[in-house]
C-alpha cells in the first residue's frame, strides 16, 4: 500500500466483532439463498466502523436493535439503505432475502476521507485475487444467480470483468449507489426507493 493510504479492517476490532456476531446471528441463522448486493468497499462511518455493510452505528441500534458502543455518527449510504429496507417490508424480511457485501472486504482512506478500491490502479490489479477469493467464500453462504452492483459505473464494470473471468454469478445488474442518490439526487429519493423495490422484491420468497 502507498504510504499515504490507510486500510480499514473493522473485523479485527472487538466492538465490531461483537456487533457482527449479534447482527449475523439475528438475521442469517438459516440456510436461505439470498440476492447479493455488492458495494465498493467499507466506508469509515459505516461498515468501516461496525463491520456490517451499509449499517452505521445509529441504524444498528435504532432499526436492528443491537446495542453498540460506537460513536453515533450517521452515514449517507446507510440512511438510504434503511429507508429502502423499510420500503421492502422491514429488516426481518429484507435480510431474509438479501445479503450486502463489497468487492473489497477492506476499506481505504486518504487524508481522512474514504477512498474506493478502483481509485488506485495498482491496488485494483494487485488485490484482484484477494478480493475475488473473499467473494467466492461468501458465495458458499447461499446466493441466487442474479446479483446487483451498487454503483452503475466503475464498480459495475469491474464486477462485470471479474464475473466474466471467474464465473461468480449468472448475471449482475446495476443499481445506482446509495451515496450518489443521497448526495446528488435527493429530490428524487422516492423514485430511487421505488426502483430498488421493483428490482429486489421479485426475488423475495
Amino acid at each position: 500500500m502507498p504510504d499515504n493510504i490507510q486500510v480499514l479492517c473493522p473485523h479485527r476490532q472487538k466492538d465490531a466483532q461483537k456487533a457482527m456476531k449479534q447482527f449475523y446471528t439475528k438475521y442469517y441463522s438459516d440456510e436461505n439463498k439470498r440476492t447479493y448486493l455488492i458495494g465498493i468497499n467499507p466506508g469509515r462511518l459505516g461498515a468501516g466502523t461496525t463491520g456490517i455493510p451499509f449499517t452505521d452505528p445509529i441504524r444498528l441500534l435504532e432499526i436492528c436493535g443491537i446495542n453498540n458502543s460506537f460513536e453515533k455518527k450517521a452515514e449517507l449510504s446507510s440512511k438510504f439503505v434503511y429507508q429502502m429496507i423499510a420500503a421492502c417490508g422491514g429488516a426481518e424480511s429484507f435480510y431474509a432475502n438479501c445479503y450486502f457485501t463489497s468487492v473489497s472486504p477492506l476499506g481505504f482512506t486518504k487524508d481522512g476521507k474514504n477512498l474506493n478500491y478502483y481509485d488506485l490502479r495498482e491496488l485494483q490489479e494487485s488485490w484482484e485475487g484477494f478480493m475475488v477469493e473473499a467473494l467466492q467464500r461468501q458465495l458458499k453462504f447461499g446466493c441466487r444467480q442474479v446479483a446487483f452492483s451498487l454503483g452503475q459505473g466503475k464498480n459495475y464494470h469491474y464486477l462485470q470483468m471479474i464475473n466474466q473471468k471467474y464465473g461468480l454469478f449468472a448475471e449482475i445488474r446495476p443499481l445506482p449507489h446509495p451515496r450518489w442518490i443521497m448526495q446528488y439526487r435527493l429530490k428524487k429519493l422516492q423514485e430511487f426507493l421505488d426502483l430498488y423495490k421493483s428490482q429486489l422484491i421479485p426475488f423475495f420468497n
